[in-house]
């Protein structure tokens, strides 16, 4: 799962896999496989990379 997550970058959108109602959310930071992600609905997470990968939005 890291793989995906590494290349994530401060202001890519993502969404949560498992959380559909957080919304789209915008990168922050991503250090040390810790992502911090401020979602619309859900506010700023810092989301595990290990464990949850998060999904890119190139669509937006």
């Amino acid at each position: 799962m890291q793989d995906m997550n590494a290349m994530l970058e401060p202001g890519m959108l993502v969404r949560h896999p498992d959380q559909p109602d957080w919304g789209m959310g915008q990168v922050q930071s991503n250090i040390g496989g810790k992502i911090t992600v401020n979602f619309r609905d859900a506010g700023k997470v810092v989301i595990d990379g290990t464990h949850i990968e998060l999904v890119p939005v190139f669509d937006a």
